[in-house]
């Protein structure tokens, strides 16, 4: 869940720092179905109806060929062009990813608590 804060900050930071082609990916708290039903709805009862032809249980930000390209900063992830035409640029700060690495929804570091998600809801 982005809020519009985040997604202004997200997009002035990659303004300021693109040369064209990268991709930001912003690290931000991942959350479940079920948590967001019961803070829109406390006590709501909850039917299991399974997946449905093209959903994802999981949506993979980063996957393992795009982080061998990748650099990681405290707030987000700048994936750069396999072929970067405009040439290399220092990106300060920035530190390569493990062997192996991936980024998704399942296996993010950040959740959304209780708390967070019913003032995200509230708040509109």
């Amino acid at each position: 869940w982005i809020t519009l804060d985040q997604g202004v900050r997200l997009v002035i930071k990659a303004l300021d720092q693109m040369h064209g082609g990268e991709i930001f990916v912003p690290k931000i708290p991942s959350m479940r179905l079920l948590d967001l039903a019961e803070s829109i709805a406390e006590g709501c009862e909850i039917s299991t109806i399974g997946i449905r032809p093209g959903e994802k249980l999981h949506e993979v930000l980063i996957s393992r060929d795009e982080a061998r390209s990748t650099l990681e900063f405290d707030d987000m992830f700048i994936v750069q062009p396999e072929f970067p035409w405009w040439g290399s640029h220092n990106l300060s700060g920035g530190k390569d990813l493990p062997d192996g690495f991936e980024y998704s929804s399942d296996n993010n570091e950040l959740w959304m608590s209780d708390k967070e998600l019913r003032e995200v809801v509230l708040k509109g």
